[in-house]
């Protein structure tokens, strides 16, 4: 019989980094773990967490290159790890995970003051700024590609290359085939920028697909994720065109979207290519070049040298380079077909799992959770009014 036990886990306020601290959650929850999640305001306000994790907001100190940042920075990162101490004095974790974040630096910081067993999972193919400034204290290092730039050589023993987990509802598509398409069938396209859109996604690719060749164009079949201030405009370009688009500032469906899409147009953000290689869907990626060092551009590789994706630099998105672009893929027989399984290869499907099976191997004796389960079953989850912002127990 498993033994329970809590984690907590610790997450920026994006959804680059929630997303895979919501997929380990409800592995864990699933395994029969306790779970509290760290995060800043912005970070509690972002959908899918599971209901039965109680959700505590943290001071994020931020330090910049400014002078002017440092005293305040500093003072928030103090009250962070002192307020993070004081839950893990009520929650006893077993482990603290950390993804990456200001909000987790606090997290992380508190658990090396209790000596409690930590763990840091990096989403991209560079270690991320909290990640770099932790990596030598915790006790693993979980990653999403065979390379990781920025993560010193000396650190590799306690490396661990798991991938980066995922919705359980993007999982499930990885067993769903490709969706046929025939000569003359509808060509669907899902283009999006990530929770927030992208303007220059709104900009570029309207006219992009107006460019493609008649027969094509008239295939199409678009859903376009925009800014709520660009989506008028977007409406506009695409009934011009005459190309059916629906258009929405955010997909609460998106996974479904994803599973009958042909192509999807993108930014490089680490959960989106997790899923696109999960689910096995070629896409037409483009970098966000003010990505914190350049860490998208680094995230396309794998999923390009596999044939998954092509990858447009910013500074050469053209609605011409694009129409390019897609008529390579999308005209040659079988090329699409061809792109979906090479996207599929670079796919990790049992990324929270083996990420679950990580977390699980660090922790406290056994018996001083089956103790605790009895002593304390009905208050273990009870966080303190002054850190917890809602509790779902």
């Amino acid at each position: 019989m498993s033994i329970s036990r809590h984690y907590v886990l610790a997450a920026g306020g994006t959804g680059g980094h929630l997303i895979p601290a919501f997929a380990l959650g409800q592995e864990l929850l699933n395994r029969g773990h306790h779970v509290a999640l760290i995060t800043d305001e912005r970070g509690a306000k972002i959908p899918g967490a599971p209901d039965k994790i109680a959700t505590h907001i943290l001071p994020a100190g931020r330090i910049t290159k400014s002078p002017g940042s440092w005293v305040p920075g500093i003072r928030a990162i103090a009250e962070g790890r002192l307020m993070a101490r004081l839950l893990y004095e009520s929650f006893d974790p077993s482990a603290v995970i950390g993804f990456g974040g200001y909000p987790a630096f606090p997290a992380l910081l508190g658990a090396f003051a209790e000596k409690i067993p930590t763990i840091i999972h990096e989403q991209n193919a560079v270690l991320g700024r909290v990640n770099r400034f932790t990596a030598r204290q915790v006790n693993a290092i979980a990653t999403s590609y065979p390379d990781i730039l920025r993560l010193s050589p000396r650190y590799q023993e306690k490396v661990h290359l798991v991938g980066n987990p995922v919705r359980e509802e993007v999982l499930a598509l990885r067993d769903q085939a490709y969706p046929p398409m025939s000569a003359d069938g509808i060509f669907r396209v899902l283009v999006t920028g990530g929770s927030q859109g992208a303007t220059i996604l709104s900009e570029v690719v309207p006219d992009g697909l107006a460019r493609l060749p008649l027969n094509l164009r008239r295939r199409l079949q678009v859903t376009q994720q925009c800014r709520a201030e660009d989506i008028e405009t977007v409406r506009q370009a695409y009934a011009a065109h005459q190309i059916p688009a629906e258009l929405a500032t955010y997909l609460p469906d998106l996974p479904a979207r994803l599973g009958w899409a042909h192509l999807v147009i993108s930014r490089a953000g680490a959960s989106t290519i997790g899923e696109l290689t999960c689910a096995g869907r070629p896409a037409i990626l483009v970098p966000l070049p003010s990505a914190t060092d350049n860490h998208q551009s680094y995230n396309v590789k794998e999923m390009v040298q596999a044939g998954g994706a092509r990858a447009i630099a910013q500074t050469g998105f053209t609605p011409v380079e694009l129409a390019k672009q897609i008529q390579k893929i999308a005209l040659e027989p079988g090329a699409l077909e061809n792109a979906a399984k090479a996207a599929k290869s670079c796919g990790r499907p049992q990324a929270v799992s083996d990420l679950a099976d990580l977390v699980e191997s660090f922790g406290k004796a056994p018996i001083m959770h089956t103790i605790k389960s009895k002593t304390e079953k009905s208050s273990a989850f009870a966080p303190s009014p002054a850190l917890a912002k809602e509790s779902a127990l």
